[in-house]
């Protein structure tokens, strides 16, 4: 699936890396801790989550997740859209919940990092 189907499925909206929009998503995860990430993610995925710092750009950077979908609307501060924009991963709000955002990405064929993809 690519970032822009993601990106239509999720209803968001995109706060950078709107020229990545064709990139391939191999699977899904979702996590607010980055020690979760970092035992569960692969490279290629997509990463939703709730939190908003600089952990969830390093963590990502060093783990290979293609673009980052944060959720229930919120609005990031303006460093991590710009560090994101500077490891040119591409970043997306949706209003969905955690939960939500999830389960409309599985029922549109994202399968998650636990193997069943």
């Amino acid at each position: 699936m690519k970032i822009s189907e993601i990106k239509e499925i999720l209803k968001g909206r995109m706060l950078c890396g709107e020229d990545r929009m064709d990139a391939v998503i191999v699977a899904g995860g979702a996590a607010d801790l980055m020690e979760d990430v970092l035992a569960a993610a692969a490279k290629g995925c997509v990463l939703l989550t709730g939190v908003t710092t600089d952990h969830v750009i390093r963590t990502s950077k060093i783990v290979g997740v293609e673009t980052i979908v944060i959720v229930r609307g919120k609005n990031p501060p303006k460093e991590f859209i710009e560090m994101a924009k500077s490891f040119e991963i591409p970043l997306m709000v949706t209003e969905y919940s955690l939960f939500v955002a999830c389960g409309r990405l599985y029922m549109n064929g994202i399968r998650g990092l636990d193997g069943s993809w």
